[in-house]
């Protein structure tokens, strides 16, 4: 059985409602001759930032899949797919903001980047455990989702302020 595991819902939104955010007012400010295109381009950039949020992870009793979207292709993303037989490791680097990355590490010497930002995450990381018989107690999300929570509601009060000002 195929399970899907999309982006974290609460990662979109905070995209998304920060690209709204700062990108609502410039078709109003903009200069007549500029309307149309800053409109135009306003609309692409919204279809752009919802398709690179779009990637997601496939997992079945034989493999772990990631799939990217066409713009993240574009972007320099790549689909990647691993047997889980072939995993011999997750290996963890720190960030620079103090978190930490997981990697798959196949028996070649390949890492491949744990997706940390996916929906029903203890459920992918429990059949990662079951597949792969490596422990996975110390993985977690790459940030916690009260920071993604934050940004959504903070771009939500500058959409309603921006609408507030355009009004008045």
């Amino acid at each position: 059985m195929i399970e899907k595991f999309k982006t974290l819902f609460f990662v979109k939104s905070s995209l998304i409602s920060l690209y709204l955010a700062l990108t609502i007012p410039v078709p109003f400010i903009s200069i007549e001759n500029f309307k149309i295109p800053s409109i135009t381009l306003f609309l692409f950039g919204l279809y752009f930032i919802i398709n690179i949020t779009s990637d997601y992870v496939e997992t079945c009793k034989y493999k772990i899949a990631y799939k990217t979207s066409f713009v993240s292709k574009i972007l320099g993303r790549k689909n990647w797919e691993i047997s889980w037989k072939d995993i011999k490791l997750i290996k963890s680097l720190p960030t620079s903001q103090g978190s930490k990355v997981y990697y798959f590490s196949n028996n070649k010497g390949d890492n491949f980047l744990v997706p940390q930002r996916i929906e029903n995450f203890e459920k992918f990381l429990l059949n990662v455990s079951k597949n792969t018989g490596i422990a996975i107690n110390e993985i977690s999300y790459i940030s916690p989702l009260w920071t993604y929570k934050l940004l959504t509601l903070l771009s939500l009060t500058m959409i309603i302020g921006e609408l507030f000002a355009f009004i008045n």
